[in-house]
């Protein structure tokens, strides 16, 4: 089929083969497909959807439209995870090692931040000398050697989603749940691992707002992941206030390192637990998931988990010794606290709203390409829920000047509303699994 009958068809509601699919997504790779017909094909979806089966086709055209990468030199079962992106969101870097310090190989796969989401490279990258860039065959050493490594995407790996997802941004399509399983489940295939867990973010500062949408792209997640052949599972995880208490590169990896030592925010314990816990089962390394979850926390109260971080950041180029001496990463010259006005329960923490304060900070990205300053951002000390009193602190910034300072100030005091306290939605809200 040719692109202008693909896009005729699906405009009209029709079930596209996946022999066409595939054909399709490849020649947008070789650069043989118009911008203007690819991105009427991409809005044709948008209002029409695709099925499980196009769905999956279109999955497998992603991944294979570049290189896929053979983990079986690793001899075990892989398993990796990926997060719909929230606020605070520091998951993966005590994730990783934990699964690894059982015993299970975690070659991760992460990207950067963009907008009000953090990126789990960008939080990487605060460590002095840490390269999240690595060719192929030194990524794979690592996870041989260590257990675990987390880079970025490599320019072979699933390259007509590059291509596909600069037109989706443009053309208002990020949000169709086909696009966003092909862009996501497409680059996982395409680096090779055997099992995949999927953190589906729902509230005010995830992409999935409604738990209606995360369990439709939680479930559309784990059905094209099985459709081609590997195992999956999905949480959807509350993302109503951030994970944790830390906002920012620098203060992200602070609370990682409390994490890994067996500290750290109870939130964000429970949810590395959790994913740890479904990681080691999908791998078969443990077959009951409280065993499973049990023995994630046992390496976190241990310091196994953060002797295999320390590897980790020692292969991939970074100083190690961040794990026992924090005040090795970069600071912000200026803090402030802000105090709650009224006495009361907090009964309200706008992620989103917070997400954007730190970006404005200079924490994120408002566009690619903007440089970060990785020791600024927010750090929370309050969650729903809980009880402050007038003049109590409710949060400390960080920031480079003081003009940024009071623009922050001025967000974090309408972000977090104290009055009557509500109470919080659990953080493990839904599970789709086998």
């Amino acid at each position: 089929m040719t692109t202008l009958e693909m896009i005729e068809e699906k405009k009209r509601g029709a079930v596209l083969p996946a022999a066409a699919i595939r054909a399709w997504v490849h020649q947008v790779a070789r650069g043989e497909v118009p911008d203007y017909q690819a991105s009427a094909f991409l809005m044709a979806v948008y209002f029409q959807g695709m099925n499980g089966d196009e769905t999956a086709a279109y999955t497998r055209a992603i991944a294979d439209s570049g290189q896929m990468l053979d983990l079986s030199p690793l001899g075990s079962r892989t398993v990796d995870k990926h997060s719909t992106g929230g606020v605070g969101d520091k998951t993966s870097l005590v994730l990783a090692p934990a699964v690894a310090a059982c015993g299970v190989p975690v070659p991760m796969l992460s990207g950067r931040g963009l907008g009000h989401t953090g990126g789990t490279l960008d939080k990487l990258e605060a460590i002095p000398g840490f390269r999240a860039e690595l060719p192929i065959h030194e990524f794979l050493r690592i996870v041989q050697q260590v257990g675990c490594a987390i880079v970025g995407q490599t320019p072979n790996l699933a390259p007509a989603d590059r291509i596909l997802y600069s037109l989706r941004d443009v053309t208002g399509t990020v949000d169709s749940i086909p696009l966003i399983v092909g862009s996501i489940v497409g680059k996982k295939l395409a680096a090779g691992p055997d099992a995949f867990v999927y953190d589906v973010k729902v509230g005010a500062g995830a992409f999935m707002r409604t738990l209606e949408d995360a369990r439709l792209l939680g479930h559309a997640l784990v059905r094209a992941t099985r459709a081609n052949g590997k195992s999956a599972s999905a949480l959807l995880t509350a993302m109503d206030a951030p994970l944790g208490q830390a906002i920012g590169n620098a203060l992200e990896v602070v609370e990682a390192i409390e994490s890994l030592r067996g500290g750290g925010p109870a939130d964000l314990r429970e949810l590395v637990v959790e994913l740890g816990g479904e990681m080691l089962r999908l791998s078969g390394t443990e077959s009951d998931a409280a065993t499973a979850r049990a023995r994630i926390g046992r390496v976190l109260d241990s310091g196994r988990a953060a002797e295999v971080f320390a590897q980790m950041v020692a292969a991939q180029g970074g100083d190690p010794h961040v794990v026992d001496d924090v005040a090795l990463l970069p600071t912000a010259p200026v803090t402030q606290e802000v105090r709650a006005q009224e006495a009361g329960g907090v009964s309200w923490i706008d992620a989103r709203a917070l997400g954007d304060a730190a970006v404005a900070l200079g924490a994120g990205r408002a566009r690619v390409g903007d440089v970060l300053n990785h020791s600024v951002g927010i750090q929370l000390l309050v969650k729903p829920g809980d009880r402050v009193e007038r003049g109590e602190p409710l949060a400390v910034v960080h920031a480079a000047s003081g003009e940024a300072l009071r623009q922050a100030t001025e967000a974090i005091s309408t972000a977090v509303a104290v009055g009557d306290p509500a109470a919080a939605r659990p953080l493990i809200v839904e599970r789709i699994s086998p």
